[in-house]
């Protein structure tokens, strides 16, 4: 009885992010830094999956019913192709980091364009995240050192000298 009542909720009353689930989504900290990057795929995603005509709920409710909430399990064939047909098979499959925190590797069924801009956004966090790193062991060995942002050649090669510095001392 409660599985019903929690696929109901899901469904009408989504609470925030949820209201994007049929896309298979599953971004549980929405304060987080990969929130943040995965959320402008996850619009774009949207804007191109949902069709003008059909509400999300409707999507929501092929969701749970024709795939049992999962983007691996098939639980009602019928409903499963009529959302792959309707979302024109666009779906988030899965996004982690790996290696360290800003390693970000995202996996979407989407068009090219949508792919590439999942592909910039592994990018674009995996710099900064590189560039913050540098950035603090630079800070550590010289507080006052002065940063320049936007290249992280240039930040290992400061962060070198300044290792060279130390080690010299």
């Amino acid at each position: 009885m409660m599985k019903i009542i929690n696929d109901l909720r899901f469904i009408f009353f989504p609470k925030g992010f949820e209201k994007y689930g049929y896309l298979g989504t599953q971004i549980w900290n929405e304060d987080g830094d990969c929130f943040k990057a995965l959320y402008p795929l996850v619009l774009a995603l949207d804007h191109e999956a949902k069709p003008k005509w059909c509400p999300r709920w409707f999507l929501r409710f092929l969701h749970v019913y024709g795939d049992d909430n999962s983007i691996v399990r098939v639980r009602y064939r019928p409903l499963h192709n009529l959302k792959n047909k309707l979302t024109k098979g666009i779906a988030f499959i899965d996004w982690k980091t790996k290696w360290y925190d800003y390693d970000l590797r995202i996996s979407i069924h989407a068009p090219k364009h949508l792919q590439d801009l999942a592909d910039d956004i592994e990018y674009g966090f995996a710099n900064r995240g590189r560039q913050e790193e540098l950035v603090r062991q630079i800070k550590e060995l010289d507080p006052n050192a002065s940063i320049i942002w936007g290249s992280i050649k240039r930040l290992e090669e400061q962060l070198e000298k300044l290792e060279n510095k130390v080690v010299d001392l």
